[in-house]
């Protein structure tokens, strides 16, 4: 095969999986900001547990064998290339956007150094661990995971979680659903629905500093400190100028089946950027990698490109609560099947897949 030059903007889930991939085969460029791949999944048993954050980090630079890693940030992307935020240019036979989303901190960090996040989880856990409330906001898998975490470590603590929504995880099954609240329950976690908040907490959250809010109804409820776990926003400023293509209202990017960007054949996008009807998750990007990645090494070859992406008929999740618990449904070859807390340990809630990502990235 002739060397081609593949950019993958973004080193998450999906971008490192196929910069992974493709590294033997062509001249990969990894552009992140980063010093390394996070395993986000991670991070909030690392809020609650310091000395496991180790745990969560792959340095780029001791997996990618021929690549190079740019830390640096996408400015404007065409059909040939990428400017960055510094000003250089890099020019690509192939390009994937894999750039995801940002969500609040603590369940994705903010720095851009494994140094840095290690400290911000460090002083934002000295903060949890002197709370004796604590107050999240979003009872999506985010929040309930957080709320399962922080229980695990401090079985004492007050934890409240509230959500405007009127039902629970309301995608899944009525099964899974009332296995969550009983688990919840066990935990006496005080999960309120159909519930917002009249004004917004005096102190920033992950902040310290007991405050008091009144909630839907009336009620008030005093917590000395808060997450916030909600609020996705999809990372595709760089596409603003539109010399690549139109973005959805969303932010995000149409793909075809082969997951190219529509109108370009050398240019792909994965995961959360994706226009795909699927929840963003960390599977699927790395699903999408797989098929990006085929296509990829099929054009290099000289071929026509064939591998397809096709998006499960049913929502699938893994929602841990602490190591030894959680719920979550997964797929079978007779439909979606939820299945039990040993079975989301097993996969998840043990490790959070850091042994995946070991075997993957051949780490130490």
């Amino acid at each position: 095969m002739m060397s081609r030059t593949v950019v993958v903007i973004g080193g998450g889930y999906g971008g490192s999986a196929v910069a992974k991939a493709l590294d033997a085969e062509a001249d990969v460029v990894l552009i992140d900001p980063r010093d390394a791949f996070i395993n986000s999944a991670g991070s909030l048993r690392a809020l609650t547990q310091p000395d496991w954050a180790s745990n969560m980090f792959f340095p780029y630079d001791q997996w990618l064998t021929r690549g190079t890693v740019v830390r640096d940030r996408a400015a404007s992307v065409n059909p040939g290339g990428v400017t960055l935020a510094s000003g250089r240019r890099v020019e690509a036979d192939y390009l994937v956007l894999a750039t995801g989303s940002s969500y609040a901190y603590p369940a994705k960090p903010t720095s851009d150094s494994m140094a840095e996040v290690l400290e911000d989880l460090r002083r934002t856990h000295k903060e949890l661990a002197g709370s004796d409330r604590v107050l999240i906001l979003g009872a999506g898998p985010v929040g309930l995971e957080l709320a399962g975490e922080i229980k695990e470590t401090w079985p004492h603590k007050r934890v409240t979680i509230v959500d405007p929504a009127e039902e629970l995880l309301p995608a899944f099954p009525a099964e899974m659903r009332e296995e969550l609240r009983r688990q919840l329950g066990e935990r006496d976690i005080d999960l309120r629905l159909s519930t917002g908040l009249s004004t917004p907490p005096a102190t920033e959250p992950g902040q310290a500093g007991t405050f008091t809010v009144t909630v839907t109804g009336g009620d008030e409820i005093t917590a000395d400190i808060w997450f916030r776990a909600h609020g996705v926003r999809i990372n595709s400023d760089y596409l603003a100028d539109g010399e690549l293509t139109a973005r959805t209202p969303q932010g995000q990017v149409p793909v075809t089946d082969t997951l190219n960007v529509r109108g370009h054949e050398h240019v792909y996008a994965i995961g959360d950027i994706t226009d795909v009807a699927e929840a963003k998750m960390a599977g699927y990007a790395m699903q999408h990698a797989e098929v990006v990645a085929q296509n990829i090494l099929a054009q290099l070859r000289g071929e026509q490109p064939t591998a397809t992406y096709r998006p499960l008929p049913h929502p699938m999740i893994l929602l841990p609560l602490g190591p030894h618990g959680g719920v979550g449904q997964l797929p079978t070859p007779d439909g979606p099947a939820v299945v039990s807390a040993e079975t989301v340990s097993a996969y998840k809630g043990a490790d959070l897949f850091t042994g995946r990502f070991t075997e993957q990235f051949g780490a130490a």
